[in-house]
C-alpha cells in the first residue's frame, strides 16, 4: 500500500483495539507500505475487519522532532473462506412412527449444519439415503416420506442411514441413523357398537351403546361433539304414534269438544273417503294419498262451523316441491253459478296460505283475507303437523308445536250477499260456475280436522304430534355437568358436547331407545352416530367416521280379542214391544289374549342324566288393553224405523267418554276406552219392536276393534226369537160372526214358510161346533212350527260340530223351502198313531235339550201346553197335522 506524502515516510499507525494487522513501510521516499496479518486469520471467528490507519514522516533533526501525521484512512478487510468443515447432523439419531396403509407427505425432517462461514460452504445442498432399496425418499430440505403404502406384516421397523452434502460437495463427517416404526392400522372410531339392536315391545328403555368407547389412536383430544340420529320418517306420519282415529286422539289429548273429522276411515257412516288411495303399510295409520287428479266432496251437514266464531283447522301433511299452481288442501266454495272461495287452505310455491273471505256485512271495508307463511316444512317431503287457530282477524299457526307468524297478510272486500249454497272439498276446489274441480293437491294428508273454538293449550298441541318412540338418556350424576345434552322436539336426535372423553363415553353408554306404545309398529329404525373432535395439533387431528346401525322393533304379540256370551235365546213378544225392549248382550264377555312360546325345564328320568332338558311350550296369557270401536250390525233386512230400533242409555255412553251413532244397519260406539267400560255399555244395548205380529226372529252381529282396525275381534252373532201366544177367546168370538165362510176354510192352507206367521184370523169364521177343534189345531200348529224350527237348528248345530271334528259327510237341514200344510177339517182316523208320533217328537225335543237349555225349556213348556189342550179336546178332535216334505 502506498501513502502519498511530501517527504519521507517513516511509518504507519493503526488505530483500533485488538486489530490483528500491522502496517510496514516498504519505501520511505515513496511512502509505499504493506498491511499484513500478525497471525493466521479465521473466517469462522471473524469474517471482516475494519480499522483506521495514519501515516507520519520522520520529523526534523536527528531526534525527529516536529513529526507530521497524515489524515486517517479507513481500511476494510474481508477474510475469504476455505471449505474446511464438513456437514454435521444436529441429532445423533432420529425416530418416527407411522401407521400402515398411508402415504405421508413428510414422516420426519432431519437437519445438518456446516461450520464454514461462507454461504457457499456453510449451506447444505442435499441429503442422501445411503441404505439401498428402501421405500423412502428425502428432499433437499431433509423431509423424509414414503414412496409407497407401508405394510406392518411385511416390515415392522426400517433403519435408514442418511448423509448430507454442503454446496462445496463436502460430505457429512458422520452419517446419521433414522428408525421408522410401522404401526398397525389404528382407525379412530367408536368401538363396542352393535349394528343390530333388537327391541322387544313392552320392555321399556333399551340401552343402545352399553359398551361403547372411542378409539382416538393415542391422539390427544381437546373437545368432542357427537350427534345421534334415529331415523323414523318411514314409520307412519314420521314416527311411531298411536293409530287411533284423529278424533279419538284429540279426545285423548283433551280437545274433544266440537271436533269434526274430515278424513275419517272409510265406513258406513263416513263413505266420502272410500275412493281415496290409502297407505295400508303402516299398521292402519290412516294416510290418504292425493296424486293431483282426484279430490273429494264432504257431505252437507258434516261441518257446521261458522266463520263468525273462533275455530281451529289441524292437519298432517307431507308435501314436496311443487309447481307454480295452487294446491288446495281444504276449500269451501260456491256450489253453483259462481266460483267464489269462501275459505280455503292451500299450498303455493312452498308457502302455506289461508284464504278467509268475510261474509257480507254492513260496512264494505277492506278486511284481512289471505294469510301467507313461507315455510321450509311445506316442501321438504317430510310429515309435519299444522294447527291454525282462527279468531278473525288474528290467525296463529303452529307447525310441530312451534309458533309461526304470517309474513304477509293481504286484504279484500267481504263477499257480496248471495243465497248460493257452498260445497266443502278436500284435495281440490270446486268451481260452481263450471261445475268442475281445480287446484288439485299432490301429496299426503291425514287427520284433517275442523274444531269449533281455539286450540290454545300448548300441551294439547304437543300431545297431538309427539312421537311415542324416541331417544332418551339418564345422565349419571358424576358426569351431568361435564357433558352438554340437547334433544330435538320429537326426540329423534340428540347432540352431546364435552371435553373429557371418559365422561363423554359414560353418557353415550346411557343413551337408550324407548317406545311407549303397547303395540308398536314393527320394523327397522336406522341409527347414526356422527362425531367431531378437536386436537392439540390440528394438523394431525384424527377424523372419526360415522357409526351406523339400526334398531329392530320386533313384531308385538298380536292380541286375540274374543267376544263370548249367549248367542241364541227367545223372548215373548210383549218384551219386544215394551219400552225397555230386549237386551241383546246380557252376559257378553270381552277377553283379549296373547300366545307366546316359553322355555320350560323338564327333568329326564334316564339314569345318569341329572341335567334338565329345555322344552318350548305355548302358553296363552290374558292381557288388558283399550278398544276404540264396537259395531252392532243387523244381519238380514235393515231396521225399519217405523216399528223397530236399537237403543242404549246415552247418559251411560257420555259418562264413559264414548260416542254413539246409529243408522238403519245398526249402531257404532267409538272412543278409546277400556274393555271393561265397553263391556258395560254393550250390556245396555236393547232391541225394540212394537209390531211383532209378523216377526219370528232377528239376528245381530257384534265386532270390536283396537287401534283403528289394526286388531279386530271375532264376529259374535246373536239370534233372538219371538215367542207368540194364541188367544182362544178371540178365535171363539170371531167364529160367531160370519159362519157362511166355512166352506172356504175347508180348502184353505196356511203358508208358514220364512219368518212370518200367517194371520190366524183367516180361519176364525166357522160354525160354533167346529170352533174348539179349530182352536186346538191352530194352537198345536204354533207348537209344531216352533218345535220344527228348533229341531232344524239343533240338527244344524250338530252338523257344525261334526264338521269341526273332521267329519266330512253329514246331512244338513235346509228349512228355506219348508212348507207345513194344515187341513183342520180332515177326519181324525188314528188317534193312537198320532200320539205315538207325538211321543217320538217329544223324545227328539229332549235330545235337543243338550244343545240349548233355554230353547229346550221353552219347547217343553209349549209341548206341555199343547198336551193339556189335546187332553181336554180329545173327544172332539177331528183334524191332524201333516208335514209336506215334497219340496225337501
Amino acid at each position: 500500500m502506498r501513502v502519498p506524502f511530501a517527504g519521507e515516510i517513516c511509518g504507519f499507525r493503526i488505530h483500533g483495539q485488538n486489530v490483528p494487522f500491522e502496517a510496514v513501510v516498504l519505501d520511505k521516499s515513496t511512502g509505499e507500505g504493506v498491511i499484513r496479518a500478525k497471525d493466521k486469520l479465521d473466517c469462522e471467528l471473524q469474517k471482516e475487519h475494519t480499522f483506521t490507519i495514519q501515516a507520519y514522516d520522520c520529523g526534523e533533526g536527528p531526534d525527529g522532532s516536529n513529526m507530521k501525521k497524515s489524515h486517517k484512512a479507513t481500511v476494510h478487510i474481508q477474510v475469504n473462506d476455505v471449505n474446511e468443515y464438513s456437514p454435521v447432523f444436529k441429532e445423533k439419531s432420529y425416530k418416527a412412527t407411522v401407521i400402515e396403509g398411508k402415504k405421508y407427505d413428510s414422516i420426519l425432517k432431519v437437519e445438518a449444519v456446516d461450520a464454514d462461514c461462507s454461504f457457499q460452504f456453510s449451506q447444505i445442498c442435499s441429503y442422501e439415503i445411503v441404505t439401498p432399496d428402501v421405500p423412502f425418499t428425502i428432499d433437499k430440505d431433509g423431509n423424509i416420506k414414503n414412496t409407497e403404502k407401508l405394510n406392518y406384516s411385511k416390515e415392522h421397523l426400517y433403519k435408514l442411514t442418511l448423509t448430507a452434502y454442503d454446496c462445496g460437495k463436502n460430505r457429512a463427517s458422520e452419517d446419521v441413523l433414522v428408525k421408522i416404526n410401522i404401526k398397525p392400522t389404528c382407525k379412530p372410531s367408536w368401538q363396542g357398537f352393535n349394528k343390530r339392536i333388537e327391541y322387544e315391545p313392552g320392555t321399556g328403555s333399551l340401552a343402545l351403546f352399553p359398551s361403547m368407547h372411542l378409539e382416538t389412536c393415542e391422539e390427544p383430544i381437546t373437545s368432542i361433539q357427537a350427534s345421534i340420529m334415529l331415523e323414523t320418517n318411514h314409520i307412519g306420519k314420521g314416527c311411531d304414534r298411536d293409530t287411533y282415529s284423529e278424533k279419538s286422539l284429540h279426545k285423548l289429548c283433551g280437545a274433544s269438544a266440537g271436533t269434526v273429522e274430515l278424513l275419517p276411515a272409510p265406513g258406513n257412516s263416513a263413505n266420502w273417503t272410500v275412493g281415496l288411495p290409502t297407505d295400508n303399510g303402516h299398521d292402519s295409520d290412516q294416510v290418504f294419498e292425493f296424486n293431483g287428479t282426484q279430490a273429494i266432496k264432504v257431505p252437507e251437514g258434516v261441518v257446521s262451523t261458522t266463520l263468525k266464531e273462533p275455530f281451529t283447522i289441524s292437519v298432517w301433511m307431507r308435501h314436496g316441491p311443487g309447481g307454480r299452481e295452487k294446491e288446495t288442501i281444504l276449500c269451501n266454495s260456491d256450489k253453483t253459478e259462481m266460483n267464489r272461495h269462501h275459505y280455503s287452505l292451500y299450498v303455493h310455491n312452498c308457502r302455506l296460505v289461508l284464504l278467509l273471505r268475510q261474509e257480507p256485512t254492513e260496512s264494505e271495508n277492506y278486511k284481512p283475507a289471505e294469510f301467507h307463511w313461507k315455510l321450509d316444512q311445506v316442501c321438504d317431503k317430510e310429515w309435519h303437523h299444522y294447527v291454525l287457530n282462527i279468531e278473525f282477524p288474528a290467525v296463529t299457526l303452529f307447525v310441530d308445536g312451534a309458533t309461526f307468524e304470517p309474513f304477509l297478510v293481504t286484504e279484500d272486500y267481504p263477499l257480496h250477499a248471495s243465497k248460493i249454497e257452498t260445497q266443502l272439498t278436500i284435495g281440490g276446489c270446486w268451481q260452481g260456475g263450471s261445475a268442475r274441480m281445480t287446484q288439485y293437491f299432490r301429496g299426503n294428508l291425514a287427520g284433517l280436522m275442523i274444531r269449533s273454538g281455539k286450540l290454545e293449550n300448548k300441551k294439547v298441541i304437543d300431545c297431538l304430534y309427539t312421537c311415542k318412540e324416541g331417544l332418551d338418556v339418564q345422565l349419571p350424576e358424576e358426569v351431568a355437568s361435564a357433558v352438554k345434552v340437547e334433544f330435538n322436539p320429537n326426540q329423534s336426535s340428540l347432540s352431546l358436547e364435552g371435553d373429557d372423553i371418559e365422561s363423554f363415553e359414560k353418557v353415550m353408554q346411557h343413551i337408550s331407545y324407548l317406545n311407549s306404545r303397547q303395540f308398536p309398529t314393527p320394523g327397522i329404525r336406522h341409527l347414526r352416530v356422527s362425531t367431531t373432535v378437536k386436537c392439540f395439533n390440528e394438523e394431525t387431528c384424527i377424523s372419526v367416521p360415522d357409526s351406523e346401525g339400526y334398531v329392530m322393533v320386533l313384531q308385538p304379540e298380536e292380541p286375540k280379542i274374543s267376544l263370548s256370551g249367549i248367542d241364541h235365546f227367545a223372548r215373548g213378544a210383549a218384551e219386544f214391544e215394551s219400552t225397555e225392549g230386549v237386551t241383546l248382550f246380557p252376559e257378553l264377555r270381552i277377553v283379549s289374549t296373547i300366545t307366546r312360546e316359553v322355555e320350560v325345564e323338564a327333568e329326564t328320568e334316564a339314569e345318569g342324566e341329572d341335567d334338565p332338558t329345555v322344552q318350548e311350550t305355548v302358553v296363552s296369557e290374558e292381557i288388558m288393553h283399550n278398544l276404540d270401536t264396537c259395531e252392532v250390525t243387523v244381519v238380514g233386512d235393515e231396521l225399519n224405523g217405523d216399528h223397530e230400533s236399537l237403543e242404549v242409555d246415552l247418559a251411560q255412553i257420555q259418562q264413559r267418554a264414548l260416542e254413539m251413532s246409529s243408522s238403519n244397519v245398526g249402531m257404532v260406539i267409538t272412543g278409546v276406552n277400556t274393555m271393561v267400560n265397553y263391556e258395560q255399555v254393550l250390556h245396555l244395548i236393547r232391541y225394540r219392536n212394537w209390531h211383532t205380529e209378523a216377526l219370528f226372529d232377528r239376528k245381530f252381529k257384534l265386532v270390536c276393534s283396537e287401534l283403528n282396525g289394526r286388531y279386530i275381534s271375532n264376529e259374535f252373532k246373536v239370534e233372538v226369537n219371538v215367542i207368540h201366544t194364541a188367544n182362544p177367546m178371540d178365535h171363539a168370538n170371531n167364529a160367531m160372526v160370519q159362519p157362511q165362510f166355512i166352506n172356504q176354510v175347508q180348502h184353505a192352507s196356511m203358508d208358514l214358510s220364512g219368518h212370518n206367521l200367517a194371520n190366524t184370523h183367516q180361519a176364525s169364521v166357522v160354525p160354533s161346533a167346529a170352533t174348539v177343534v179349530i182352536v186346538v189345531c191352530v194352537s198345536f200348529l204354533v207348537f209344531m212350527i216352533i218345535l220344527g224350527v228348533f229341531r232344524i237348528r239343533a240338527a244344524h248345530q250338530h252338523t257344525m260340530r261334526d264338521q269341526e271334528n273332521g267329519k266330512e259327510n253329514e246331512m244338513d237341514w235346509d228349512d228355506s223351502a219348508l212348507t207345513i200344510t194344515v187341513n183342520p177339517m180332515e177326519t181324525y182316523e188314528d188317534q193312537h198313531s198320532s200320539e205315538e208320533e207325538g211321543d217320538e217328537e217329544e223324545e227328539e225335543s229332549e235330545d235337543g235339550e243338550e244343545e240349548d237349555d233355554i230353547t229346550s225349556a221353552e219347547s217343553d213348556s209349549s209341548e206341555d201346553e199343547g198336551g193339556e189342550q189335546e187332553d181336554q179336546q180329545g173327544s172332539t178332535r177331528q183334524q191332524q197335522l201333516e208335514w209336506d216334505d215334497s219340496t225337501y
